[in-house]
């Protein structure tokens, strides 16, 4: 069993796997947070399901109030919210913990992967980044503060496109 098989809930209820969610697309599974300084996060990574749903990725939002309660509403005020200011097309799961003893299993497993500086461990903030292959191998941890556009982020998603 990889990553992409575990057990996940889409915030409309229902229960699914990352592998039934995105076949076998590259993920892009982004905690995400609707009061935070890097909200707007939400335009850039609708540009890249935009620019990349048809070439063989999918961004994921995973809908996270660990950070200052930066995320304080329901699943459906949630979907509300990412349509109407940011007409987010990409899926999104229902709210979850990303760190910590409640933390969801997929991110228990998430954490154990370093980002660039060689660092694992909690994810530090809202808008923190996997890139996780159709084998459902992690490829990338991306901080928080690295925008959707980033060089890096659009070069490790070109690199890592089905063929």
């Amino acid at each position: 069993m990889t990553l992409r098989d575990t057990e996940i809930t889409l915030n409309d209820g229902t229960t699914t796997t990352l592998n039934e969610i995105a076949g076998d697309k590259l993920i892009l599974l982004v905690n995400t947070a609707s009061q935070c300084g890097l909200t707007p996060q939400y335009q850039g990574l609708q540009n890249l399901q935009d620019t990349y749903q048809d070439r063989g990725m999918t961004v994921i939002g995973a809908p996270c109030n660990q950070f200052n309660g930066q995320e304080p509403g329901t699943d459906e005020e949630i979907a509300e919210f990412c349509a109407a200011k940011f007409d987010v097309t990409f899926p999104l799961l229902s709210k979850l913990e990303v760190n910590g003893e409640g933390a969801h299993p997929i991110y228990r497993e998430l954490t154990q992967v370093a980002d660039e500086d060689g660092e694992a461990g909690d994810v530090q903030w809202n808008f923190e980044k996997f890139l996780i292959s159709p084998e459902g191998k992690v490829v990338k941890r991306i901080r928080p503060r690295t925008e959707p556009d980033d060089p890096l982020v659009i070069a490790t998603i070109e690199d890592n496109l089905p063929a």
